[in-house]
């Protein structure tokens, strides 16, 4: 690396990455936007590459750019922990990328336990869905990813560490009309939900519906949102394809219903992904609580086992 690039130089070019144009960093970092600009542009000049692309008001990073952030966030990630590392019981951030169905029951468990464990760790939960929590993940804003196991084609240069499996089930509410009746007939018959395109389990449930002689299905709504699934569920006849981790509580409350696919395939493994060079403040903390609430888990995670209660009409 050139030996005048300085702290400053990755601390401005990761801000304004972060905030798509130059305004926002200058008034937060207390500097003229001009002073700002040339601090880019001396950054740019001594990596001999274009960083940034102007796109109307905002500035998009090029590709040299991107590659570039990914690692400068890792190096900035690293001097941190490196510091922090210096002064026993100083606070640190351990971001976290989540998907939904690890939300409702397993992550505040984890919350809570690292909390105990390590109280100065802050721990900054980023939800959304898998192809934006991993672009996250590999660009170094998060720390690793809990949720579904992401395909083959993804785990270059990423760990997976797989906690348990959890099932795609069909949900609707208490009261539906078909309740009892074969998940089959109740399709054949009901409005669907379906999880999004880019949802790991959406090619499943295509598998089962397929399988059915149902890959006509139309859907409704394409969501794996539990604000929005619910509402609509519990407002209409709808049934809803969505990992049983999402709607644990409704289920136990009984505000939603399981309809028994009797389709062993729609299950998948979650856990923990991972940039394989991590070292983020409270990351082996979190993991290792993680695998012991697993190992300590009975009806408080969504494992698929027999002891689950059954609903009105389910089969053994």
């Amino acid at each position: 690396m050139h030996p005048s690039i300085k702290l400053r130089h990755i601390r401005a070019f990761l801000d304004i990455a972060a905030e798509g144009g130059l305004s926002p960093v200058a008034r937060a970092q207390g500097i003229t936007q001009p002073a700002l600009s040339r601090t880019l542009a001396e950054l740019e000049t001594l990596l001999e590459q274009q960083l940034f692309l102007r796109q109307g008001r905002r500035l998009a990073l090029t590709e040299s750019g991107a590659l570039f952030r990914r690692h400068a966030l890792a190096a900035i990630q690293a001097l941190e922990a490196g510091a922090s590392a210096m002064r026993p019981g100083a606070a640190g951030v351990l971001r976290v990328g989540v998907l939904p169905t690890v939300a409702t029951r397993f992550l505040p468990q984890v919350v809570l336990r690292l909390r105990e464990l390590r109280p100065e760790i802050v721990l900054a939960a980023e939800t959304g869905p898998h192809f934006h929590l991993m672009r996250l993940l590999r660009d170094g804003a998060v720390d690793l990813v809990v949720g579904r196991l992401p395909g083959a084609s993804e785990m270059s240069g990423l760990s997976f560490d797989h906690l348990y499996e959890d099932e795609v089930i069909l949900v609707a509410r208490s009261g539906h009309p078909a309740r009892g009746r074969p998940a089959t007939e109740a399709l054949a018959r009901s409005p669907v939900i379906l999880p999004p395109a880019t949802a790991l389990i959406r090619p499943i449930v295509e598998d089962y519906l397929a399988a059915h002689g149902l890959n006509g299905v139309r859907p409704l709504v394409e969501t794996v949102s539990l604000a929005l699934g619910r509402g609509i569920c519990l407002g209409s006849d709808a049934l809803w394809f969505i990992s049983r981790g999402v709607v644990l509580y409704e289920l136990d409350r009984g505000e939603l219903i399981d309809f028994p696919t009797g389709a062993r395939f729609l299950s998948g493994a979650v856990g923990m992904t991972r940039r394989q060079e991590s070292r983020a403040p409270g990351l082996v903390e979190f993991e290792q609580i993680a695998r012991e609430v697993v190992r300590n888990a009975d009806q408080s995670l969504p494992v698929p086992d027999a002891r689950r209660p059954r609903n009105p009409g389910e089969t053994p």
